[in-house]
């Protein structure tokens, strides 16, 4: 009893389940982070912005090798929660708890997890004090390597996917776009049409659905008080020519 009270094998596995959950709540959030930038995508393929648009799946391609990243790393806190139900098993039969390669390796993977890293620390050195896995080298370089290995993703996977965003379309847009920029009232109202109509296909949820609607109020809103000065323009002129031809 004494010796099962000194390995707390149920206190890690419960610990690696808790960081299982934040692991959940980091994916959801990247994931709902994607959707925002394929909307900018979207937007800016409209707008004929294709140097925004690229800078834009750049980030995609960040964000979709975190949540891979992030799933192998829940992938490995099996492999970890696996490996205390067998120390637990030998513990029972042999008395003692015995070194785990597969716990190790796993481990030696998931320390290097920045929304995890802390905990992964302290756990390792329990099981390091426990007898279970052997003291772990970081590799100080990955961060650099992983770094350089993603900006040739980019470049191999970004025609890809903003393919797959603008559904082929946005070949059709320039590269630059400079003339459109002051003109921000008719193209806007352009674009904001066309936007509205993809949302309807694509079922966008609720909320984004009334924000969008608070936006289009908003422009329209402006629209009518540019109608009304370019009225009252108008009509001031008219009553100019008159008098001068009076």
């Amino acid at each position: 009893k004494s010796l099962f009270s000194s390995t707390p094998v149920n206190e890690w596995s419960l610990k690696m389940r808790k960081e299982m959950r934040v692991i959940d709540r980091q994916i959801r959030d990247i994931q709902r982070e994607e959707e925002k930038v394929k909307r900018s995508v979207k937007d800016a393929a409209k707008k004929g912005q294709k140097d925004v648009c690229v800078v834009l799946a750049k980030e995609m391609i960040r964000s979709r090798k975190a949540v891979s990243k992030l799933y192998a790393s829940k992938a490995h806190m099996n492999s970890v929660l696996m490996g205390m139900k067998n120390q637990l098993a030998v513990l029972r039969v042999a008395g003692s708890l015995q070194k785990s390669t597969e716990v190790m390796k796993a481990m030696q993977n998931l320390v290097k997890i920045p929304e995890i890293q802390a905990t992964m620390r302290e756990l390792s050195k329990e099981m390091m004090k426990a007898g279970i896995i052997e003291e772990m080298l970081e590799d100080t370089f990955e961060n650099m390597e992983d770094q350089e290995e993603m900006e040739e993703e980019a470049e191999m996977e970004i025609d890809k996917i903003l393919f797959e965003i603008t559904a082929g379309a946005l070949g059709k847009a320039p590269s630059k776009v400079t003339d459109a920029l002051p003109e921000t009232e008719p193209i806007g109202a352009a674009g904001i049409a066309d936007e509205e109509e993809e949302e309807d296909i694509e079922a966008m949820q609720s909320r984004l659905a009334t924000l969008r609607i608070s936006t289009s109020c908003k422009l329209l809103l402006c629209l009518s008080s540019l109608k009304v000065s370019l009225l009252s323009c108008a009509l001031l002129y008219c009553s100019r020519g008159r008098c001068q031809g009076a």
